[in-house]
């Protein structure tokens, strides 16, 4: 079976979230499984592109309206990545340094898609499955079924998976002139609202849509920005799959990123040394339960609450707390964090911005690791922390939901209801206790850490997903 994952994002390509970790990974331990899985993505100039060698393999040129665009599709030499790695380059539209925030994305990712197909039909290529990750490709299923081009790809099984269904990749109906010839009375399948909606798009037309949690998959169907019904009417193509993590990354054993390897034996001792080092060079207190959050300031991952948890964990001047935040994203958000900064120093340790190995060292040294999200659709820093003995503390929501369990349910994390600073403090201050029975504590770390959040278990899910449909 050949499966080509198609999406924007891919680590160590281009990443920008949780997106790139599961397009980097899935398909490595597909092929693992026997499935020939490879990725399909849009050229970027950075350091990953920059440092590794690609081979030309084919050139083409498409028309986007009335432009003439070439492209050219290059594969990574060595698949360093474990699977194969394909770039479509387009002079002046796929060939910059950012994945996001240009004003002409709507531009780029139909150049992307058409570009993709036209490639596939020019040189009568026909994976078993175009698997489409987010709504920058979810155009895909509609234009090899409905488009005068490519419906001889038709008969391609295509699986449509929604990261975060908040994004949909809005376009007003002026940009449907850049899209290949279409069968026009077919319009209503890309219209939402009165815009072409690529995410409503390729829940209409794929074969299967899944999504990364069986949590977030129930969400969908009383909040998805809009699109709530319309995930409820197609439910009967809808699977909930979680994601997994890469424990050839993320594994505190063998990462190459933290100061001290260690595993479930050396825990105390491995994350002891780690928040030694990382604690002397911001100013804080190793000897102090470590509380951290690494990911965007942003609402839906509830970081408009964190000043206010802040506040009040440490504003008791004796309170046995260290907190560390390493993040990047909505100015006010950040700003509210920095106001904070000195009042609470030798407390309240920051980065702003986003540093990978930084974010090891972090999962290595914290004891605890807050998420206060209000949309998770999966989440992968809690199956991180969990795998450094680093106990969450999250919203029951989505995937956090799925994955991470109260230890007053026999679990080994800290949950609470509500995006509220107050209750989400007061969980905090309830994980302290446990933090403060040594015996207790190392049981609930040890139980985290043997879990199996790997990718195995996930990536036969969707191979037995591919399987049905081709059935």
């Amino acid at each position: 079976m050949q499966v080509i994952h198609l999406s924007v994002e891919c680590f160590p390509v281009a990443k920008v979230g949780g997106l790139a970790d599961v397009v980097g990974s899935l398909p490595k331990y597909q092929r693992q499984l026997g499935i020939d899985a490879a990725v399909m993505m849009p050229y970027f100039d950075r350091k990953f592109t920059q440092d590794h060698e690609f081979e030309s393999i084919a050139k083409g040129e498409i028309y986007q309206g009335s432009a003439l665009l070439n492209y050219e599709v290059l594969r990574e030499s060595k698949d360093t990545l474990g699977f194969p790695l394909y770039l479509i380059r387009i002079p002046g539209v796929l060939d910059r340094e950012e994945v996001y925030c240009y004003p002409d994305e709507a531009e780029q990712w139909i150049a992307f898609q058409h570009a993709v197909l036209h490639y596939l039909k020019t040189n009568e290529l026909k994976p078993n499955v175009l698997h489409c990750h987010d709504h920058h490709v979810g155009l895909i299923p509609f234009l090899i079924r409905y488009t005068n081009d490519y419906r001889s790809l038709a008969d391609i099984r295509t699986v449509f998976t929604v990261h975060n269904g908040q994004y949909q990749g809005w376009m007003n109906w002026n940009k449907g002139i850049l899209l290949p010839g279409f069968d026009t009375w077919k319009w209503g399948l890309l219209d939402w609202d009165g815009l072409i909606n690529p995410l409503a798009t390729a829940i209409k037309c794929c074969d299967a849509y899944t999504t990364v949690s069986e949590g977030y998959l129930e969400e969908l169907y009383e909040e998805a920005n809009g699109l709530q019904a319309l995930f409820y009417d197609e439910r009967g193509k809808s699977h909930g799959i979680v994601n997994g993590i890469d424990p050839a990354y993320w594994d505190p054993i063998n990462d190459q990123l933290i100061i001290e390897n260690y595993g479930i034996a050396q825990v105390d001792e491995g994350k002891m040394a780690n928040k030694k080092i990382l604690c002397t060079q911001y100013g804080l207190d190793p000897a102090l339960p470590l509380l951290s959050f690494i990911g965007r300031f942003a609402s839906e991952k509830g970081a408009d609450i964190l000043a206010p948890i802040i506040e009040d964990l440490l504003s008791p001047a004796d309170v046995q707390l260290s907190v560390f935040i390493l993040g990047s994203g909505d100015a006010n958000i950040q700003n509210s964090i920095a106001a904070l900064t000195q009042r609470f120093k030798g407390r309240l340790g920051v980065f702003f911005g986003y540093n990978e190995g930084l974010a090891h060292q972090v999962y290595a040294a914290s004891d605890l690791l807050i998420m206060p999200s209000r949309v998770e659709p999966c989440g992968l820093n809690q199956l991180y922390a969990l795998k450094y003995g680093t106990i969450p503390v999250v919203r029951k929501i989505g995937g956090l939901k799925d994955t991470v369990i109260d230890v007053e349910d026999a679990g080994y994390g800290f949950v609470f209801a509500d995006v509220d600073a107050a209750q989400a403090a007061a969980t905090v201050r309830r994980a302290l206790t446990y933090i403060s029975d040594e015996k207790q504590f190392d049981e609930i770390r040890a139980n985290a850490m043997e879990l199996d959040f790997s990718w195995h278990k996930s990536a036969q899910k969707y191979i037995d997903l591919y399987n049905q449909l081709l059935r």
